[in-house]
């Protein structure tokens, strides 16, 4: 299967533009279930009005939230794909440009010391874009993720010492939740990376966080992290947007890596209750949408 540069182009605006207005089904699943299980009055005050806006945003095709956050695109492409990958970078710029340009979205990305807008959400290596490989053949699939500052802003690194073991790694977390208390408009995906090195344990953490509610890490002892921190979260009492309640993250997901003998680095990245995210995926068929 041979990629249209075109299409990808196209594809690369429509993303931008979905994720920002139409919230996956897993995340209004994931309301419909924090909103039953809320106890708290206000908790369950701020959940139904966090509904709403994501109703009324839907009905009149407007943005879930003013930041339109750095963009970012993730590339899976299968076997026997032939792609210029020079070009479907080039592709994804500019369908980023574009629907910066052509629709009401406010550029929220500048230049980091003179703080410099070009009003495109471009810039010097943004639009984020990682490309991986599957074993599914003909078919290459772009997910684009805008993560805005209000979760972004609330990321953690540390380099854990190895002998305190698994309850470091809960304390860090839980630590992490409280700083972060209302900052990250809550109910939140908390993402969690465990192991590798630095710049990879981060890269899991938000991996981790911008996962579907309802998946689960692949590695049995990171799954199980997962049960008990969501757990855990869920009593600190910091509620929907910081004023108390059941309902301070829809969940924890954990990503792990191999790492060394001497070290063991945890890190926390936060997904808003906004956890905007869109996908296409091309086929010898054509192009398909979703999430």
């Amino acid at each position: 299967m041979k990629v249209d540069l075109k299409q990808v182009e196209e594809a690369s605006k429509e993303l931008y533009i979905r994720a920002l207005k139409i919230l996956p089904p897993d995340i209004k699943e994931g309301f419909r279930r924090l909103d039953a299980g809320e106890t708290h009055a206000t908790g369950k005050a701020i959940l139904g009005t966090m509904i709403r806006n994501i109703a009324v945003a839907e009905q009149n095709n407007n943005l879930l939230c003013q930041d339109t956050g750095i963009p970012i695109y993730n590339v899976t492409i299968g076997a026997d794909v032939q792609v210029d990958g020079f070009g479907l970078k080039e592709a994804i710029r500019k369908g980023c440009e574009r629907a910066t340009r052509e629709h009401p979205i406010r550029s929220s990305v500048v230049h980091p010391v003179t703080r410099k807008n070009e009003h495109t959400s471009c810039g010097r290596e943004i639009p984020v874009i990682h490309v991986d490989f599957t074993p599914q053949p003909e078919s290459l699939s772009i997910e684009m993720i805008p993560k805005g500052s209000g979760s972004e802003n609330n990321s953690w690194l540390r380099m854990a010492v190895p002998a305190d073991g698994v309850d470091a790694i809960k304390t860090f977390v839980v630590d992490c939740v409280l700083d972060a208390g209302g900052k990250t408009c809550p109910p939140t995906i908390v993402g969690v990376g465990v192991g590798g090195t630095a710049d990879l344990c981060v890269h899991l953490s938000k991996v981790a966080a911008t996962r579907p509610l309802g998946s689960r890490c692949e590695d049995p002892e990171g799954a199980a992290l997962e049960e008990s921190l969501t757990r855990a979260v869920n009593q600190l009492g910091v509620g929907p947007q910081g004023l108390g309640g059941d309902s301070t993250a829809f969940a924890v997901h954990v990503e792990v890596a191999a790492t060394h003998i001497t070290m063991n680095p945890v890190a926390v990245n936060m997904q808003c209750h906004s956890a905007r995210r869109a996908r296409a995926t091309f086929t010898p068929k054509g192009v398909t949408y979703g999430f």
